[in-house]
């Protein structure tokens, strides 16, 4: 048994009352779409649509992805995620922003427009099913000011758990400027999730060999991750906020199969942070939190050998291409991990 919070949405704020509830298994990775969002960002989006020759696109700047389309799918309706989360077997789900509207590099005040009425939605839909749903928020990480100021509302006023922001932070995760915004994590106790981009907001993909073969989703979001997770560990942003939890989605890209040669490079690399130069990339690498979905057996033993067992916590992207048909019966082992990550007990 674990006490969470009965979320009620009433004149822009969430009202919290105390209840018990039994947890089953958690899934901390779930993107949701908000068609009220169409056209915020203005000329940058979001746009959904029909093409001359009746293909349905999804519009962000001036990436074009299609087919694709959002409605009447588990990313919009609230029901049809509900009998899926109901099939698997998941008990409580955390959704998080769509990744392809992350939005971080276009103008900052559109940016932070943009996600005060996408965390505002996102609390109004948590809302509706408290007992399944929790929420995640959308930051303009772009003004590092305007993120903290959006994060406070989000946690404070509307009960939003935590934050999700893309791999393509243009300042990198190691800058100095992000520290600010890590502070206000911690003083807040909630989690920051990591997931790869595809796009900044403004333009297609920074790498057009990846257009091909939907070469952007496998090879271009493991090598955002896996960035990331680098950025941080040798950056010591560890070293800086010891007491920060950061999870990184898709088992960190392909982080666990590149550890022990970036640990290598580490031990001649005099630029690298404290805990990496005292105690080596792989013995850092294990205080990141990671999501489990990744693709395979090998995959998934290879995270598993690599990242800490207790900081491992089930991810389904409900609804993407690569969603489980089913899910293995030991996922229920991770739920204390995702409890921890969440400040569920």
């Amino acid at each position: 048994m674990i006490r969470t919070a009965l979320l009620r949405y009433e004149n822009g704020e969430v009202l919290l009352r105390d209840h018990m509830t039994t947890t089953g298994v958690i899934d901390v990775h779930a993107h949701v779409v908000f068609e009220e969002l169409n056209g915020a960002a203005g000329a940058h989006g979001p746009e959904a649509g029909v093409d001359r020759d009746g293909t349905p696109f999804f519009r962000i700047g001036g990436y074009t992805m299609k087919p694709l389309t959002y409605r009447d799918s588990v990313f919009t309706d609230l029901e049809l995620r509900l009998s899926h989360l109901d099939r698997l077997g998941i008990a409580l789900q955390i959704l998080s922003p769509n990744p392809l509207t992350f939005y971080h590099g276009i103008e900052a005040q559109v940016a932070a427009d943009f996600c005060r009425q996408h965390n505002s939605l996102m609390a109004q839909k948590v809302a509706e099913k408290p007992d399944r749903l929790r929420g995640l928020a959308s930051l303009p990480i772009q003004d590092v000011e305007a993120a903290c100021d959006e994060l406070d509302h989000a946690v404070g006023t509307l009960g939003l758990v935590g934050a999700m922001i893309g791999t393509d932070a243009p300042q990198g995760f190691a800058c100095a400027s992000m520290d600010t915004f890590y502070r206000k994590l911690v003083a807040l106790d909630v989690p920051l999730f990591i997931h790869a981009s595809s796009t900044n907001g403004i333009g297609g993909l920074t790498d057009q060999r990846l257009a091909a073969h939907n070469l952007s989703l496998s090879l271009g979001y493991a090598h955002e991750e896996t960035l990331a997770v680098a950025q941080i560990l040798l950056g010591g942003v560890l070293d800086r906020h010891p007491d920060i939890d950061i999870c990184i989605s898709h088992g960190g890209g392909s982080v666990a199969f590149l550890a022990e040669k970036i640990d290598q490079l580490a031990k001649v690399d005099a630029s690298v942070g404290e805990g990496v130069r005292d105690n080596g990339f792989l013995h850092e690498l294990q205080k990141l939190w990671f999501d489990t979905h990744v693709k395979g057996m090998t995959a998934q033993d290879t995270l598993r050998r690599t990242a800490h067992a207790d900081k491992l916590v089930l991810g389904t992207n409900l609804g993407g291409f690569d969603t489980p048909d089913e899910l293995d019966p030991s996922v229920g082992e991770l739920t204390p991990n995702a409890m921890k990550l969440l400040r569920l007990s």
